[in-house]
């Protein structure tokens, strides 16, 4: 049904007002709900009404080293009670972090007001990261509150603040040890500008490491593995490359970073560069490997003399690559913090609309893919698609070109085209040949019989026509003739040499019928006059008396041939027929 269609529209208008109805009638909301709906809770100045926004908060306020600000990130036991205490508590909280600490990249911390609620904790619990101290790992939680006003806030729990400040620092950061100290000096964003160098510095090392890991495992893959050197494994392995590259010095960036000790604010900071880059290998990947896919069928396509394959393949590959461009943007929002949930809902009310939109033209699209993959049919072919009977010229995206026997062009859209009935005559192996022949009444039972012998002698002798199952029968007593039906099966290239071998026989049958004495049948009365000579007795005569011959011998072929008499008879005849110029041509040759 189309979306044009009227009916179509009042029916999805009427199910709208229906279940608007519904929902009212369902869910009566009087004024004093209404007013609570509207009611928002205010937003807090340091944006702590979701997980995310907290430990965003927290990192900020230690890039500003305003540890008092830092402070109130965090929920302390009453044994904490003054600022500078509390101070304290959040820089050994920082250098916890900074040695052997992670913290969450911020996609992965909720952006909602109730935390994650499948996370397999207590819904009040958020867990951002985890620290190492004393030879013990302990696991970071946000808890949720209530401020003075009783509205929700997330803080770091009361329980991971006293198990932190109950640690002691024996080490100073590893980074701090090796870096000199005039690099220590000035602050970029909170944290020492020697540590941006070192951080520039592992990128350029992380990149360099991974390329030489990379470059190592394809050579040795080529030397121990020969099909490595050869398509399509090549290909893939072409594809792979510069994928896995990113992403080996993705991971060595962040290994090296973390066992560096560098500042956390700075880790967090690259953080979301580093997912970002993960993603864009992620999304490399997938474009090359549908770049070579593509390639890879198209050249097989165009081996095997399919070009509507080829149209088939670089649509697949384009609508490939929109959907890696289009995924790929949501996955990069995503990981920045832009929440793309509105985005996703218009796509799919799109997708609905579209897809409602473009029904046949999609339909016609899978169609075919359909021809494509199942191949019922290539061009050239001779076949019959209902009742359409040609040559097929050509295969496209949307419909498939028919040249009809009176040489006009058909279109078929390829939806009805895959769901008709086809019959492709280029696939046959064997030409059926079947006809009747018609005798007249006055031939006689022995005449039948020796029709019935030599007749098969012409198939069994000829060497085109296959054994089995090559039938010759007396089938009946029509209105005006005795019928002999002859079955058989004859080895042809095409349409063409089968109509040659079918001629050659239909020749030779008329030279025994002409042998036996009788004659064909007309489907109207005989008026005999006296002229009239009737039939050879002289011809019917030897007919008769080699019947009589084979009954005496018992070498009558009646009901059927022996195995032995098959056999003598093998490609007995000549094929083409003597005197034919083929013929002649055959055996100058």
């Amino acid at each position: 049904m189309k979306p044009s269609n009227p009916i179509y529209l009042v029916l999805i208008t009427i199910l709208l007002l229906l279940s608007s109805t519904s929902i009212q009638a369902q869910f009566p909301l009087s004024t004093n709900q209404k007013d609570q709906e509207t009611e928002k809770i205010p937003e807090d100045p340091l944006k702590r009404r979701t997980p995310r926004g907290s430990v965003n908060g927290f990192i900020n306020a230690m890039a500003g080293q305003d540890f008092n600000r830092a402070a109130r990130f965090l929920s302390f036991p009453p044994e904490i009670s003054s600022d500078e205490d509390k101070e304290q508590v959040v820089q050994v909280l920082q250098r916890l972090f900074d040695q052997k600490g992670n913290i969450q990249p911020y996609y992965l911390i909720s952006d909602e007001p109730a935390g994650k609620l499948d996370d397999g904790i207590d819904e009040n619990l958020e867990k951002i990261g985890s620290i190492e101290a004393d030879d013990e790992l302990i696991e970071i939680f946000l808890k949720q509150y209530e401020d003075e006003a009783g509205n929700p806030i997330w803080l770091f729990s009361s329980e991971t603040v006293s198990s932190v400040s109950s640690l002691s620092l024996k080490n100073t950061a590893l980074i701090d040890q090796i870096m000199p100290d005039f690099f220590k000096k000035y602050l970029w964003g909170g944290v020492p500008a020697g540590q941006w160098f070192i951080a520039l510095l592992l990128i350029a090392l992380s990149y360099i490491l991974a390329y030489l890991i990379i470059s190592i495992i394809i050579f040795l893959l080529k030397k121990l593995w020969k099909k490595a050197r050869e398509a399509p494994v090549a290909g893939i392995l072409v594809a792979l490359k510069l994928p896995l590259k990113l992403y080996i010095a993705v991971w060595i960036f962040v290994a090296l970073s973390r066992n560096l000790e560098l500042s956390i604010i700075l880790r967090q900071k690259f953080s979301v560069i580093t997912i970002i880059v993960g993603i864009a290998a992620i999304l490399l990947l997938l474009w090359r490997l549908s770049d070579f896919i593509g390639k890879f069928s198209q050249e097989k396509m165009l081996l095997r003399g399919n070009p509507a394959g080829v149209s088939i393949v670089l649509f697949l590959q384009r609508a490939a690559k929109i959907a890696i461009v289009v995924f790929g943007i949501i996955a990069i929002l995503g990981a920045v913090g832009i929440d793309v949930t509105t985005g996703l809902a218009a796509l799919g009310i799109g997708g609905i609309a579209l897809a409602l939109g473009a029904q046949k033209t999609i339909e016609n699209f899978v169609g075919s893919v359909t021809l494509i993959a199942d191949r019922p049919i290539r061009v050239g072919d001779f076949c019959r698609v209902g009742q359409i009977t040609g040559n097929i010229e050509k295969i496209g995206i949307r419909s498939t070109q028919i040249r009809t026997l009176d040489r006009t062009i058909v279109s078929i859209p390829n939806g009805a085209f895959s769901s008709d009935t086809i019959e492709n005559y280029a696939h046959r192996d064997k030409f059926r040949f079947i006809t009747t022949l018609n005798f007249r009444y006055e031939t006689s039972p022995d005449q039948l019989r020796f029709l019935l012998t030599e007749l098969r002698k012409v198939l069994y002798a000829h060497p085109k026509v296959y054994e089995d199952p090559a039938r010759i029968r007396f089938t009946g007593f029509a209105a005006h003739s005795l019928d002999i039906e002859i079955f058989a099966y004859l080895e042809a290239r095409d349409f063409n040499e089968f109509l040659e071998i079918r001629e050659d026989l239909m020749l030779r049958m008329m030279d025994v019928v002409d042998r036996s004495g009788t004659e064909f049948a007309f489907p109207s009365q005989t008026i005999y006059f006296g002229k009239d000579q009737g039939l050879s007795k002289e011809k019917s005569a030897e007919a008769e008396a080699e019947v009589q011959n084979w009954k005496k011998e018992r070498e009558m072929p009646l009901p059927q041939f022996t195995r032995e008499q098959i056999d003598a008879l093998k490609n007995k005849s000549s094929y083409p027929p003597e005197g034919s110029s083929t013929s002649i041509q055959k055996n100058g040759d």
